[in-house]
């Protein structure tokens, strides 16, 4: 499996033409295996709740993998600090990382 693309500031990779923010790279190694390892048992919650039709476990894990991603600097504040604004979950192609995008499809 090839590794998605990330942009030139390390914030986001693209997936099928759009933006996913990356974690936090400033996160200490520790902090960060506790958090995908919190993201990981939650995401098994949501499979075991989606098979079992459980609604509110269902709804228990899904927040949980919130939580994780949050944690992780995927969601929620965003991790750096010069001000840009989030562009994630956009399609590249509408934010500033549209050339950039279109050279790697050149090239």
């Amino acid at each position: 499996m090839t590794e998605p693309p990330v942009t030139p500031d390390g914030r986001y990779i693209v997936v099928r033409g759009r933006l996913w923010r990356r974690a936090n790279p400033h996160l200490p190694a520790v902090e960060r295996q506790a958090l995908v390892a919190r993201l990981m048992d939650a995401r098994r919650a949501v499979g075991r709740a989606l098979k079992a039709d459980d609604a509110p476990a269902l709804a228990a894990a899904r927040a949980e993998v919130h939580r994780a991603k949050v944690g992780l600097g995927e969601r929620g504040p965003v991790w750096w600090q010069d001000g840009a604004p989030d562009q994630n979950r956009r399609m590249v192609g509408n934010t500033d990382y549209a050339a950039w995008h279109a050279a790697l499809d050149c090239a």
